[in-house]
């Protein structure tokens, strides 16, 4: 049945590429005549909506159906009519909102864009920070020793400063988000094989990967692209299997990394500049993150546990330990420099002094989180992601005090997932992307 037209769709400014739609407003003088077929009503002196004016009629509109049906491309069905976008539930009020085609697919994108993307298996969209209207779809070949399914749909997408870097066919691909003359294609020297290139992360003007021989055979090679020259700044085999980790959180151009060799287990912290092992510690098996700051490395111990090691060698400097009945999961911490935030699966925060590992304050959330769950730290606020019926939350930094909860109405599965530029933080989960301002 088809909406009375004072409930007809009407595309907004932001609609292309699948952006906002909204309703007009409820307008009787826009109501249809009450005869469209015999062209006016009976009291306006036209004629009658006799059986054979009828008849005809019908007969016009499905000759113009059929004419329609034969004119689409494709033989597929029609394509769905766009859906509303999702409304605010609780919390600021969006500056805009993005509704794409398809779902997002967070896992791949690795480092937070500092504009706002939304990357799907269809490409990244870059769209406009003040409006919402999408500027430039990149897509990306596939390497081929990629996945391409529902667990790892697509390749991993690496986030610079302004610009995303993927791989394919031997060579690191720097992809510009606004000029494509700025982008290009650097090959691996050929000490590197023809294998899979997996990069780990941007941090300034390096983009860390490794590459694994096909059919493989050991010999993983690690090696850092400077992104100004253009140039592969250094390449070395990796020593026990060492792979940084991911998310990559580096500091003054240090990188952790986790090795698995013959004489146990390492944390190691590599000069990011030259790829040479700085120190390196005994680590758990399968260690899964570790997160550098100024003045430490921060590390897993145990399921629930915390170890804080001095960045300059290695020795611990504080811990925490978990006690006896706590079941929780630590997720990686989030570091200012004065303040370390951790987060915890059963919705625990905490903040700890850097200096000392003493508690400042906690703050008890009421959803619980998981490893997608990222927390971003931006101006005077740490806002954590829920699952996608829960939101995000904005705590005070220095007090822990909620500041907001943002909900919307669209149902989904994923956990939302944050950036920010300096003045707008990017929220989104599923097919949706929203832009509120900082708290």
């Amino acid at each position: 049945m088809q909406p009375a037209p004072s409930d007809r769709a009407r595309p907004t400014a932001s609609d292309q590429g699948g952006g906002a739609w909204q309703w007009d407003e409820t307008d009787d003088r826009s109501a249809a005549p009450a005869d469209v077929l015999s062209g006016g009503a009976e009291q306006d002196g036209g004629p009658r909506p006799t059986r054979r004016r009828l008849l005809a009629g019908a007969g016009v509109l499905a000759a113009g159906a059929a004419v329609w049906a034969f004119a689409r491309p494709g033989d597929g069905p029609a394509p769905a009519p766009p859906r509303p976008l999702p409304t605010r539930l609780a919390g600021p009020e969006p500056l805009w909102t993005y509704r794409s085609r398809e779902p997002m697919t967070p896992e791949r994108l690795i480092g937070r864009p500092g504009v706002p993307v939304f990357l799907s298996r269809e490409g990244l969209q870059v769209l406009d920070p003040a409006s919402g209207k999408p500027l430039r779809m990149l897509t990306f070949a596939a390497d081929k020793g990629w996945p391409d399914d529902v667990e790892q749909p697509g390749v991993r997408v690496v986030v610079g400063t302004d610009r995303v870097f993927t791989s394919s066919n031997g060579h690191v691909d720097s992809h510009h988000l606004t000029d494509p003359a700025a982008e290009w294609s650097l090959p691996l020297p050929e000490e590197s094989g023809n294998g899979t290139i997996t990069l780990f992360g941007c941090d300034g003007d390096l983009v860390y990967g490794e590459v694994l021989p096909r059919p493989y055979t050991g010999g993983d090679r690690l090696f850092a692209v400077n992104v100004p020259d253009r140039r592969v700044l250094w390449s070395r085999a990796a020593l026990g299997g060492e792979r940084p980790f991911t998310p990559l959180v580096s500091a003054g151009g240090r990188l952790p990394v986790f090795d698995s060799s013959t004489d146990g287990t390492h944390l190691a912290l590599l000069d990011g500049a030259t790829g040479t092992r700085l120190w390196a510690v005994p680590a758990e098996v399968g260690q899964t993150w570790a997160v550098a700051d100024a003045a430490h490395v921060y590390a897993a111990e145990g399921p629930a546990g915390l170890r804080a090691l001095r960045l300059a060698d290695g020795t611990p400097h504080w811990s925490i330990t978990p006690g006896p009945a706590d079941e929780w999961r630590l997720l990686p911490p989030v570091s200012d420099g004065t303040r370390l935030y951790l987060c915890r699966d059963n919705g625990l925060v905490t903040a700890h002094d850097v200096a000392t590992g003493a508690r400042l304050w906690e703050h008890r959330l009421p959803f619980r989180l998981d490893r997608r769950s990222r927390p971003l730290l931006a101006g005077p606020a740490l806002y954590v992601p829920g699952p996608a019926a829960a939101g995000v939350r904005a705590l005070d930094a220095a007090t822990g005090e909620e500041r907001w909860t943002f909900r919307d109405s669209g149902p989904g599965v994923d956990v939302w997932s944050l950036s920010n530029d300096p003045s707008r933080l990017y929220a989104g989960h599923d097919d949706v992307l929203h832009a509120l301002p900082l708290s």
